[in-house]
């Protein structure tokens, strides 16, 4: 017969745990007190290690760590500016280039919408950095949601194989690279990592054998479960939709406690085999839930003491609220981090806050942060289109992260230790408020994710806005927009704007064509004026088409961008597409196509010219 546990452990445990806690938070409060403090040595510090790097030589910095010095000689750059130092690291040249500590592997960022995906220098101390900010999370998510430590959280989280460069770098994915890590693989024990997938499950490789141990864990201790998440809202729904396919076998498995033959990676079978025991109730329980016909708070019926759902759900990954809203019967939708592959750069200190109200606090540790103006065409126009190349008297507007002004949209740039230096990331953020003297940002698109015929820009916020708007006209129908993206077809003349969508059709009534030609139509009449000038008066963009893709069209995206090496965690449908195979891979599943039945207003007036 077992022991009883020692209680004392337990109370000493939780006051570990708490003075733990204590500590980080006060870490938050004086390095967001003393944020332009730290900010300068941090930046000293950058320049001082890297003093003889062959790029700060160029640039004429001349070993100086000084502020002024750095923004008055180092220029303001893009990818594109670094890419030829960057491809040198990437075919073997080990001499001081960017960085003084050597570039240990480069993190692939998630690409752009032509496929491209970009190198990013990094070095073995930013697996520190990273873990730092990790170690926040929970102390902050403590506060508001309490007892978190006495459960586990199923997050489903995935790696992707790694290629190499051809001087024998990695080349993978941020969060590849932090799971393979020691500081993920061998941390010590945590009872806020406590998660209910096996490490080996995670680092699977096969996406299908990961999805599926990783939500067979999940069922077996249902009831251990107190938070849920992934990386992306998208991520997650994947995850559910991946249940709502293959409960049966997945049942079957815990009433038979075998598992299934198509799992065969043996580290995988042998982590699962240690969790999955025969259990008959627990599958009847499964198969009830599952065989229900709606799936409405499906997460609530399966993990009853589930607290919250932790996802990104900001920017375009806003759009699946409502979904997530329905299968977890209005859990709060937390986002507790601001990271890329850049660089990880802060915390959501309200993280039961609504979506929309999101704010994160960046680190003052985590690089050296600059700001650089963005104005939006006089308010005319949502579309924010940022130059590629700076003009000097732009590179002067740069302000420091103490300076910023609340109300104000920045481009965030960043010097980081791992050898980029005033790199625009291509955010843009807005400054919603302060913790002590650090601002808080909410973060508001990607720079330059525009569709463009003529002298038009669309950015993806006014895009989503103006989709959001059209989906009212199915309502009426029990119709909603799965999922969509975009392109810009110059193929016609004059050219226009395409959308793919994918509906769900809940109700028995077919969604009647006119009503989709009217959804069209709304999406012109929220674009800008720009764009409805060129519909009217130019005549230089034609209707607006909406094509409407067969179900499972945009999985079928989604598994074609991981054939070709995107990361599973990283993944997030494109709001615009550019690349010729992905949009032949749409247009072959497209059912029916309509367009916008007439023009949409425009008025001739003083709004057009963007007069304050």
């Amino acid at each position: 017969m077992p022991e009883a546990p020692n209680l004392e452990v337990f109370e000493v445990s939780d006051q570990i745990l708490e003075e733990k806690n204590k500590n980080k938070l006060q870490f938050i409060e004086e390095v967001t007190s003393n944020a332009d403090d730290v900010q300068r040595r941090v930046l000293d510090e950058i320049l001082s290690r890297n003093a003889d790097v062959e790029y700060l030589k160029r640039h004429g910095l001349q070993g100086r760590t000084d502020r002024e010095t750095f923004k008055h000689v180092m220029p303001v750059v893009t990818y594109e500016d670094i890419q030829p130092d960057i491809n040198r690291i990437a075919n073997g040249d080990k001499s001081q280039i960017l960085c003084s500590s050597p570039i240990s592997e480069f993190l692939t960022s998630s690409g752009t919408s032509g496929g491209e995906r970009k190198l990013m220098p990094t070095i073995e101390e930013e697996l520190d950095r990273r873990s730092l900010l990790y170690s926040l999370l929970m102390p902050v998510m403590s506060q508001f949601v309490p007892g978190l430590e006495k459960g586990k959280g199923m997050y489903f989280l995935f790696i992707k194989s790694e290629s190499k460069t051809p001087g024998g770098l990695p080349a993978r994915p941020v969060l590849t690279s932090y799971y393979k890590s020691p500081h993920f693989k061998n941390r010590p024990y945590d009872p806020y990592t406590n998660y209910t997938s096996p490490n080996q499950t995670i680092l699977c490789p096969d996406s299908y054998q990961s999805m599926y141990s990783q939500m067979l864990c999940g069922l077996c201790q249902h009831e251990e479960v107190l938070r849920v998440g992934a990386v992306f809202a998208s991520g997650f729904i994947r995850a559910i939709k991946f249940l709502e396919k293959h409960w049966p076998q997945l049942s079957y498995d815990i009433r038979t406690g075998t598992l299934n033959a198509e799992i065969t990676d043996i580290s995988v079978r042998e982590a699962v085999e240690e969790i999955l025991k025969p259990d008959p109730k627990l599958a009847d329980f499964v198969e009830t839930e599952c065989r229900k016909t709606s799936w409405q708070g499906i997460i609530t019926r399966l993990w009853p003491n589930t607290k919250y759902v932790d996802v990104i759900v900001t920017g375009t990954m806003s759009q699946y609220i409502p979904t997530l809203d329905y299968y977890s019967n209005g859990l709060p939708l937390v986002c507790t981090m601001y990271a890329s592959s850049e660089c990880y750069f802060g915390v959501n200190l309200s993280p039961l806050c609504k979506p929309s109200e999101v704010s994160y606090t960046l680190i003052p540790t985590m690089a050296y942060f600059e700001f650089l103006p963005v104005h939006r065409n006089s308010g005319v126009t949502s579309s924010i289109n940022l130059p590629k190349a700076l003009t000097e008297k732009e590179q002067q507007e740069l302000v420091d992260l103490v300076d910023v002004k609340l109300g104000q949209e920045y481009e965030l740039v960043v010097t980081t230790y791992a050898g980029l230096y005033r790199y625009r990331v291509g955010d843009v953020l807005r400054v919603t408020g302060f913790k002590n003297n650090a601002p808080q940002f909410s973060f508001i698109c990607r720079k330059n994710v525009v569709l463009s015929i003529d002298s038009d820009k669309t950015d993806e916020v006014e895009l989503h806005n103006a989709v959001k708007n059209a989906v009212t006209h199915l309502v009426p129908f029990d119709a909603s927009l799965s999922e969509y993206t975009s392109y810009a077809d110059t193929s016609s003349i004059p050219g226009h704007y395409v959308l793919f969508w994918e509906l769900c059709l809940n109700g028995g009534t077919p969604v009647p064509p006119s009503v989709l030609e009217d959804c069209c139509l709304t999406i012109e009449e929220s674009l800008n004026s720009v764009y409805r000038q060129g519909r009217v008066s130019d005549k230089s963009i034609g209707p607006l088409e909406i094509k409407v893709v067969e179900s499972g069209t945009f999985d079928k995206l989604m598994d074609y961008a991981i054939s070709l090496g995107a990361s599973i965690n990283q993944y997030k449908t494109p709001r615009c597409v550019k690349f010729a195979p992905i949009i032949e891979l749409l247009n072959s599943r497209v059912v029916k196509s309509y367009f916008s039945p007439k023009c949409p207003k425009w008025i001739p007036g003083h709004k057009q010219w963007g007069s304050n």
